[in-house]
C-alpha cells in the first residue's frame, strides 16, 4: 500500500518525459498525502494531457461519498473483477507524477519509514485510474487511486505490496485506453525490476503531513529515524482502502 509519495523534479522534467500539452507551473512537494489535489497524466484521442485530481477514487455510481471508504490503492489482482474499478480499468487508465514514494516496516510497536526513488532520478511513472463523480446537484470531482502489485525484491524487505511503476516504453500500452485493450494493459500490473529502485531509511517527520521539505529526502541510520511514539493531541486521518482536502499549486 502506498500512502505518501513525492513531487520534486522540475515541471519541465515531468511534461518532457511524459510529453503531454500543458505547460503546468508548481512547486516541489515532499510529502504528498491522500485527499490532496495531485497531478495525474491520461490520454484521449491519441493526446496526453496533465490533469489535476482528488487522491482518493470514488467510482461514478457512488450514491453518498460522504459514506464510501477513502479508496487511495487499487489492488491490481482484482480490477476487473470489484465494480469499483472495472469502468476505469477499461476507459480510464492514468499515471501519477511521482519521483519517490514512502513506504514504512513495523520495527517493534513503531514503524521506520523509507523512501523508494529511481536510481536513474526520473519520474517514476505509477499506474492509476480516474473517474469524474458527479453529484445530484451537477458538482463534479476528478478523482484517483493507484495500482498496487506484489512487492519485487527491493520492497520485499519493507512491504509486501508497492505500487505498479511503468518503464517510458509502456506508457502507451497502459494510457491508450482506445486502442490497447484491458488484457493487454493487465499484463503491465506487476513488481517492476529490482535493478530500477533504490530504497533507505528516511526521518520519522514525514509521518507528519505538516512536514513537506527537501529534508525529508536525507538518508538516515534507522537509529536515528526510529520514530518516537506520537503524543499529544491528535488529528483525525481519513480512513483509507487498499483495494482534508489541500492545495497543491
Amino acid at each position: 500500500m502506498c500512502g505518501r509519495y513525492a513531487i520534486t523534479l522540475a515541471p519541465e522534467a515531468y511534461r518532457e518525459f511524459f510529453d503531454y500539452r500543458e505547460q503546468p507551473n508548481f512547486p516541489a512537494r515532499y510529502n504528498v498525502a491522500p485527499t490532496q489535489p495531485v497531478p495525474i497524466v491520461h490520454e484521449e484521442k491519441g493526446q496526453r494531457h496533465f490533469r489535476l485530481v482528488r487522491w482518493g477514487f470514488l467510482p461514478s455510481w457512488t450514491k453518498d461519498p460522504k459514506a464510501f471508504p477513502l479508496v487511495i490503492n487499487a489492488r491490481g489482482e482484482t480490477l476487473l473483477e470489484k465494480p469499483t474499478f472495472k469502468a476505469a480499468m477499461t476507459r480510464r487508465r492514468c499515471i501519477f507524477l511521482v519521483d519517490g514514494f514512502y513506504e514504512w516496516r513495523r520495527v517493534g510497536q513503531d514503524k521506520q519509514p523509507f523512501l523508494t526513488r529511481m536510481k536513474s532520478r526520473e519520474p517514476m511513472p505509477m499506474a492509476g485510474l480516474w473517474e469524474t463523480y458527479s453529484d445530484p446537484s451537477g458538482g463534479e470531482i476528478d478523482t484517483a487511486a493507484l495500482v498496487t502489485t506484489d512487492a519485487n525484491g527491493v520492497m520485499s524487505a519493507v512491504h509486501d505490496r508497492m505500487p505498479v511503476i511503468l518503464s517510458r516504453d509502456e506508457l502507451k500500452a497502459w494510457l491508450d485506453s482506445d486502442n490497447v485493450d484491458v488484457k493487454t494493459a493487465m499484463r503491465l500490473v506487476r513488481p517492476c525490476p529490482n535493478e530500477w529502485l533504490e530504497m533507505f531509511p528516511v526521518s520519522s517527520r514525514v509521518n507528519k503531513v505538516e512536514n513537506d521539505d527537501a529534508g525529508l529526502h536525507e538518508s538516515v541510520t534507522e537509529q536515528e529515524a526510529t520514530p518516537a511514539r506520537e503524543t499529544g493531541r491528535k488529528t483525525a486521518k481519513p480512513r483509507a482502502v487498499d483495494d482534508a482536502q489541500g492545495s497543491l499549486f
